[in-house]
């Protein structure tokens, strides 16, 4: 299979070791170092998007399509962050997302959608329409991604939104580490972001776990959509259609939070909604 291409600034050549510190065009070996897995089937947006996160102090491994980063998987176990095209050439970068984590790779994913057309005067994207757009990004929230990012973003905000989930990610994993949460028959492991009802791992994802862990916190007390949507991915980040759009979104993780928990016991009942407001966790009777 194809090796990995890492990019160094040039478009006429490519290596495929890792860029490392004492490369032309590499990062500064710190620990501030940030390492992303590009998987993109158009050269010129994977060239060009390449070039942005290196001048961002990214180390970059980029791949044309998921077999060849499947067939190089020990890549993305050292990275901090998956950079999936959302429709690949070959297979839907969802696919991919959903093979990664049957081989065990479970670090955050954030998907690029749209077509960069370039022309020596100007670049433009093509992009689904709306509604097609809408259900996309709430399939790759479903499946566990943390972002959804169209191609028509200006490139330096773009990576400037990669670089804040790393950061995000980063930080939790220098959190000193806690004890399992517990109320009533839930059990919370923060350690691995696993949640428990009855003793059976409801197997939530990274998103839906965070909900969890931020209602059960509040036990009691309701928690407004807005905080609950800023937990599912990051302060401040937007999505959803209108200055609302978020809600929905919202309203559709705690639909599958439910099921899941309701899959472990049919009798579940302890997420309220206040309409209009958000969501408490019940207190144990």
């Amino acid at each position: 299979m194809p090796a990995p291409s890492v990019w160094d600034g040039s478009f006429n050549r490519r290596k495929s070791d890792r860029v490392s510190p004492s490369q032309p065009g590499a990062p500064a070996a710190d620990a501030r170092v940030r390492r992303v897995v590009l998987v993109e089937s158009d050269q010129y947006y994977r060239e060009v998007l390449t070039v942005e996160l290196l001048r961002q102090g990214f180390v970059v491994h980029a791949f044309v399509d998921g077999a060849s980063l499947l067939g190089s998987l020990a890549t993305a176990v050292d990275a901090d962050l998956v950079v999936l095209d959302w429709d690949l050439a070959n297979s839907p970068g969802v696919k991919l997302l959903a093979e990664l984590r049957r081989h065990g790779i479970n670090l955050p994913v954030v998907f690029l959608t749209g077509k960069v057309i370039a022309t020596k005067q100007h670049e433009r994207c093509v992009l689904a329409p709306r509604d097609a757009l809408n259900a996309y990004e709430c399939m790759a929230f479903d499946q566990g991604a943390v972002d959804f990012i169209p191609k028509s973003r200006d490139r330096e905000v773009l990576v400037r939104r990669l670089r804040s989930v790393v950061e995000l990610v980063k930080l939790k994993a220098e959190l000193p580490s806690q004890e399992g949460l517990a109320c009533g028959k839930l059990l919370l492991r923060p350690q691995t972001s696993r949640a428990f009802w009855n003793g059976v791992d409801v197997g939530l994802t990274l998103g839906e776990y965070n909900i969890v862990r931020l209602l059960a916190s509040n036990v009691g007390r309701y928690v407004t959509y807005r905080a609950i949507y800023d937990r599912l991915h990051y302060e401040g980040f937007i999505a959803g259609t209108g200055n609302d759009g978020y809600r929905a979104n919202v309203r559709t993780a705690i639909k599958r939070i439910r099921n899941k928990f309701h899959s472990c016991d049919p009798t579940f009942d302890e997420i309220e909604n206040y309409t209009g407001f958000g969501y408490c966790w019940r207190k144990p009777d």
